[in-house]
């Protein structure tokens, strides 16, 4: 489920792809947030901030950000990783909801190296969401990188985050966890070992052909060049929709995939299902503290014919604020549930007992 790839000599550029892969559409738009916003942790509202920079999200369902870049260049990527585990926070920990985790970074960072500082220093604890598809919770990790070509990827799997930071860590993608795919990696012809390069869609097969790729590009001479090279890439690395997988009946497949120019700041965006490439350039973009939230609408306007497609910097467009305070009531809403885990887990665990018991009586 996900690959992200970051090209960070692209002929004084850095460019990174990133493939969305999961079992089914997240009705993904992308979304222009200006400076200024005020926001907290989605947890207890400890943490508080307004917004430095603006940002270009890519949602789950217009609730969360899964993917985005911010007006300096920096950029973040949510995927999955089902060895997570967040732990339980002390109740003076600082804590950041699934829902905003991605979305504080983007707030908050022009660098790597101070999102890297800050999370180390303040040993951010992650508070899980409630699936709103019904299925796994999400266990997640994040990948984030800049405009110098610096790169880092969080994990939790002992409640505490574990940080790998620096330019070579450029391939991103789930299962196993971060520092056992490094070593796996190394088994592949031309990454150090003797194995043929492997072709499944198994993340480590995946994270294998995306360094081999990333590693043997020749330069660009065009920003078109080097997006392009990088869309080859990730393609590379993409899931096809297919039936489901013995053991996996929800077995992901790539439903979008973006590029994004961090040095020249474009975001580009292809739907599979709606397959026109559609990009923003942030020049195009005013972040201005009290300029309107904007969306730019995918599910309704990405069509083969008639649909958008090029530069879509301006057709952003307002929602209003009664759509904005209804997404703002859900993602509320899947807050709070979250927050009452145990408690719903306590309850079913009870009903389960006294429907099995009601069932022992009638036997």
């Amino acid at each position: 489920m996900c690959t992200r790839v970051v090209w960070p000599d692209a002929n004084g550029a850095v460019i990174v792809g990133r493939n969305m892969d999961f079992h089914m559409d997240l009705l993904s738009n992308l979304w222009k947030l200006p400076r200024g916003i005020e926001r907290s942790d989605g947890v207890h509202g400890t943490l508080t901030w307004k917004s430095k920079y603006g940002s270009i999200i890519a949602t789950a369902f217009d609730l969360i950000a899964t993917d985005g870049m911010n007006e300096e260049g920096f950029a973040g990527h949510i995927l999955w990783l089902a060895e997570s585990d967040y732990g339980k926070p002390e109740a003076d920990a600082t804590q950041l909801s699934q829902a905003v985790w991605l979305q504080y970074y983007l707030d908050n960072f022009a660098t790597v190296a101070e999102a890297v500082a800050w999370t180390n220093e303040s040993q951010v604890q992650i508070a899980q969401l409630f699936d709103p598809t019904g299925h796994l919770v999400p266990t997640l990790h994040l990948a984030i990188n800049d405009a110098t070509g610096d790169s880092a990827i969080i994990e939790y799997t002992d409640g505490t985050p574990k940080v790998y930071h620096g330019r070579e860590y450029q391939v991103m993608t789930n299962s196993p966890t971060f520092d056992k795919q490094l070593e796996l990696v190394k088994e592949v012809e031309g990454l150090g070992g003797d194995k043929p390069l492997p072709g499944s869609t198994l993340a480590s097969d995946r994270f294998a052909r995306a360094s081999f790729y990333v590693a043997h590009q020749q330069q660009p001479k065009t920003q078109i060049e080097a997006m392009s090279a990088m869309f080859s890439i990730i393609r590379n690395a993409a899931q096809p929709f297919r039936t489901p997988e013995e053991g996996k009946p929800d077995a992901s497949q790539t439903i979008w995939q973006v590029v994004l120019d961090l040095t020249n700041k474009r975001y580009a965006f292809e739907s599979t299902t709606r397959p026109n490439i559609v990009w923003v350039d942030f020049a195009d973009m005013s972040f201005n503290e009290g300029t309107k939230v904007l969306k730019l609408d995918l599910v309704g306007r990405l069509a083969l014919e008639g649909g958008l497609v090029g530069n879509a910097s301006h057709h952003f467009a307002d929602i209003g604020e009664f759509d904005q305070q209804i997404l703002s009531t859900g993602t509320a809403a899947l807050e709070f549930v979250a927050r009452k885990q145990d408690e719903f887990a306590a309850i079913t665990k009870a009903v389960q007992a006294l429907v099995g018991k009601k069932k022992q009586q009638a036997a």
